[in-house]
């Protein structure tokens, strides 16, 4: 299995109750056995630390009939975890992003205005962005992208989970207890 990250990221710049809220979702995982309640170091992040992946994992995913297991699934992997962010953080895939994107309002091409705004909207002086051809202002994560990114202060990142077969069901549910629709990137590392 190729290393790659599957981001579940909340629409929205900032996340009130953003550490409280990611407590709850934590608690949602652990209870359905997709991941393990303790942290241990199965993660990628600075400190390695994470939620393992658990037995319950297998019920988020569509894995076709006759399939390996660990083409969806890092099980046995040393990386393997949930990393939950809590700080603002652009979620971009890694390799090949092409920092496209557009108005929802006048469907222009905005891309390159947009991704330097995010030098003001990393520190939290804004959490919008106003297009330039037609002065529509909404979250940053109201624009259109080709690729899918978030930005956000809240953000779930699976480990090497091929994050394309998470069952709808699971993607809506996630979306219903973030109170919030989701986008879910992939980083292929």
């Amino acid at each position: 299995m190729n290393q790659q990250q599957s981001i579940i990221v909340p629409q929205i710049s900032t996340f009130p109750g953003h550490e409280a809220k990611a407590r709850s979702i934590l608690r949602w995982l652990v209870q359905r056995n997709i991941v393990a309640a303790q942290p241990s170091t199965c993660a990628r992040g600075g400190n390695r630390m994470g939620y393992a992946i658990a037995e319950g994992a297998r019920a988020v995913m569509n894995i076709p009939v006759g399939a390996e297991l660990s083409d969806y699934l890092p099980f046995g992997q040393a990386c393997n975890g949930l990393e939950i962010v809590t700080k603002r953080c652009i979620f971009t895939p890694y390799k090949g992003f092409l920092e496209e994107a557009g108005c929802p309002e006048c469907r222009r091409e905005i891309g390159e205005a947009l991704f330097d705004s995010l030098e003001e909207w990393m520190p939290g002086h804004t959490d919008n962005f106003t297009c330039p051809e037609c002065g529509h202002e909404d979250d940053l994560n109201g624009f259109m992208f080709l690729q899918p990114c978030a930005f956000s202060n809240l953000g779930f990142i699976f480990n090497n989970w091929v994050g394309s077969h998470f069952k709808a069901s699971f993607l809506d549910e996630f979306a219903e207890r973030l109170g919030r629709l989701v986008t879910l990137v992939q980083v292929r590392l």
